[in-house]
């Protein structure tokens, strides 16, 4: 397999039916991609692959055929986008105990590629397949508001 992960280009021959997931955390260290749930109800562990938020607990590499993965740790040197949600989270508090949070990340990152001006409900809905026992939403909500305007800014 060759692909990219976080702009690192990657070759290697992992089982076939391994999960996108343990082959992340495990075979490439990437402990950011958390499992939760394992049943892809939660969100912990999505990533964008090839573009399209994923619950990498349910893709096994023996039907991936991928070209770039991207978890928290994408690092968007053209646009920032991904530096402005990290730094949104911690300002507006949007983090607790961190198990579900980079999967929120991920996910607000892939809902503002796709739609940078995107409303309080269209927010809400982008997030809808992430679960947070800690926050309430609400700052998590903040958070991506302000990444919002964080990037006017620029």
């Amino acid at each position: 397999m060759h692909f990219r992960i976080n702009g690192t280009l990657k070759s290697v021959s992992p089982p076939a039916n391994t999960r996108l997931l343990d082959f992340l955390r495990h075979d490439l260290h990437l402990k950011s991609v958390k499992e939760g749930c394992g049943s892809g109800d939660c969100g912990a562990c999505s990533v964008v692959l090839n573009n399209k938020l994923v619950p990498s607990c349910l893709v096994l590499l023996a039907h991936l055929k991928p070209r770039e993965i991207n978890d928290i740790l994408t690092v968007d040197y053209h646009d920032h986008l991904m530096s402005d949600i990290k730094a949104s989270f911690i300002s507006c508090g949007g983090t607790q105990c961190g198990i579900c949070t980079p999967g929120i990340v991920v996910s607000s990152y892939a809902l503002l590629k796709e739609n940078p001006s995107a409303t309080t409900d269209e927010i809400k809905y982008g997030l809808g397949g992430n679960l947070c026992r800690c926050t309430g939403y609400t700052k998590i909500i903040d958070a991506v508001k302000n990444s919002q305007k964080m990037a006017v800014q620029r």
